[in-house]
């Protein structure tokens, strides 16, 4: 699964990269959690939050059924 998921963020990271930022793939769990760290604009960007839900998590439950969350971590 974790082959999958970096595949997709591949696909979402040239956006975020246009804004200044960018997406690192941490963790896959079993359960299908995914960890990602945000990093350049997007760290500490008042709209992170909103970026990791309804951008990379709804893209990454798209292309990966399994994922069941995406977190960020520090």
């Amino acid at each position: 699964m974790r082959e999958q998921v970096e595949q997709a963020l591949s696909k979402i990271r040239p956006a975020l990269q246009r804004d200044g930022g960018d997406v690192e793939l941490i963790e896959v769990t079993e359960d299908g959690t995914v960890k990602v760290k945000l990093s350049g604009a997007c760290h500490g960007c008042p709209m992170a939050a909103l970026t990791l839900k309804q951008g990379i998590e709804r893209a990454l439950k798209k292309e990966v059924p399994s994922v069941k969350e995406v977190v960020a971590v520090n």
